[in-house]
């Protein structure tokens, strides 16, 4: 009887020093622990050399199948990319930069196979080397979308093993703008998690930079809370009570006798009103433009390369 089939999905973008050293390093690990795999990489349109050094892996990798995307769609439309051209019995999700380590794959596969669990996720002991920005903002990430969402995060990555079934179901999704992490915690099943040290990066450096990791957050929350649209509603009645509040308060003094300049307070209170608003508009405006990518039903990517390397069965 054959052993189970395990597609490992790798997107790459520009890591030509170390893509081939990597992934024969994650071959033989497959090999010494005699699991029946493939390869699909996903070249997120690289500028560099990294598809040629993809294209040498063929003569020695003997179930691969490697796309180049069209441009650079994000690590996210490259994970779509892998995960819908997987075939195996299970779907491993794993970096390039072996930051997520293979040694770990075969406790993976055995949590899945003897122990039935559906979807393993692999979670950091620790963030391993960090700038404290991201560090920070990180943590501040996870806990909002929890708090939004009711979906923790803490800690996870998308170092994953998950289910054909699990796929499949993912597949469903059909969402432009997605987050993987998310939408694979979304699905649900059957789960465990197992904990991985982060290596350091044998080369190269990460490629998210505040701007694009700031992007995937407002998507994520975006994505899966609608919390901060009824934010707004709040921020609106608060103002309204405060409104009525003051308006008593004026009369009062007014009828009174009382009443005195109050240029200070009008000038305080039209600030903090418009940079509400203008806070407002920017949240209706994000949930307007998810939208508006939604409906024009682009493609997520757009393959323009391909390497096929089938082993015969």
């Amino acid at each position: 009887m054959e052993k189970n089939l395990i597609s490992l999905v790798i997107p790459v973008f520009e890591e030509e020093t170390i893509i081939y050293e990597n992934i024969i390093t994650v071959k033989n690990i497959l090999e010494a622990n005699e699991i029946n795999y493939e390869f699909i990489i996903v070249d997120d349109g690289s500028k560099d050399y990294t598809w040629v050094e993809i294209g040498r892996l063929k003569t020695h990798i003997i179930n691969l199948k490697a796309y180049r995307l069209s441009r650079n769609f994000g690590k996210e439309a490259a994970l779509c990319a892998g995960l819908e051209m997987a075939s195996g019995d299970a779907v491993i999700v794993m970096d390039a930069d072996l930051q997520h380590p293979p040694e770990v794959i075969p406790q993976m596969i055995k949590l899945w196979e003897e122990q039935s669990f559906e979807v393993v996720d692999g979670v950091k002991k620790s963030r391993g080397r960090e700038k404290t920005l991201n560090f920070l903002s990180a943590g501040l990430f996870y806990k909002l979308l929890d708090k939004f969402s009711g979906i923790n995060l803490k800690n996870a990555s998308d170092f994953k093993l998950m289910d054909a079934k699990v796929v499949d179901a993912w597949r469903m999704l059909p969402e432009k703008d997605t987050f993987f992490r998310a939408m694979s915690f979304w699905v649900g099943f059957r789960r465990t998690s197992l904990e991985f040290e982060v290596a350091e990066r044998t080369a190269g450096k990460s490629k998210w930079s505040v701007i694009s990791l700031l992007k995937l957050a407002i998507t994520a929350i975006t994505s899966f809370s609608s919390i901060p649209l009824h934010l707004v509603s709040f921020l609106g009645s608060l103002f309204l009570i405060g409104s009525f509040a003051l308006g008593i308060h004026t009369l009062y003094m007014k009828f009174s006798g009382a009443a005195v300049s109050g240029f200070t307070t009008v000038i305080l209170l039209l600030l903090i009103i418009g940079s509400t608003l203008m806070i407002s508009l920017g949240i209706i405006g994000e949930y307007i433009s998810r939208i508006y990518n939604e409906v024009k039903r682009r493609p997520r990517y757009i393959i323009s390369e391909e390497i096929s390397n089938k082993k015969d069965n």
